[in-house]
């Protein structure tokens, strides 16, 4: 038998009891190993850290049922459930088509160019000297 973390469960009822206003994800995240942390009652009578209630007995299950759910679809909860109820986001589709890039040119890749006004030598746009006379650049 192994034993599996129910993340989900956890969250979910974390979400459900807390409010996020004001919160950034890290401070989030912080607050909620906190919470995992918290002494609690036990079954069996015995106190605890608050996750080992959503600790788990995994029988004869596959590997992967215990993996990840790595589902992309928006699915709210907690204090938002009521604000998006009904509302159902569609995972992403492999149908979906890469943006198409674009190939640069030599033009696109180097800046703007003047020419000497003394020789006609071509010159960066930014140059103070030509690179062929030396005469100054106005």
């Amino acid at each position: 038998m192994a034993k599996a973390f129910n993340g989900r469960a956890a969250t979910e009822e974390y979400m459900s009891t807390h409010s996020l206003t004001f919160s950034t994800p890290e401070m989030t995240l912080r607050k909620f190993a906190l919470w995992l942390g918290e002494q609690v009652n036990l079954p069996g009578g015995e106190r605890g850290p608050r996750l080992l209630l959503y600790v788990e007995e995994k029988g004869a299950k596959k590997e992967s049922e215990l993996a990840p759910d790595i589902d992309d679809s928006f699915r709210p909860s907690g204090a938002v459930t009521e604000m998006y109820g009904g509302i159902e986001s569609a995972a992403p589709t492999e149908a979906m088509t890469p943006p198409q890039l674009t190939p640069l040119d030599r033009e696109t890749l180097e800046p703007e160019t003047k020419f000497c006004t003394s020789c006609g030598n071509k010159l960066k746009a930014n140059a103070k000297f030509c690179t062929k006379c030396g005469s100054a650049q106005g």
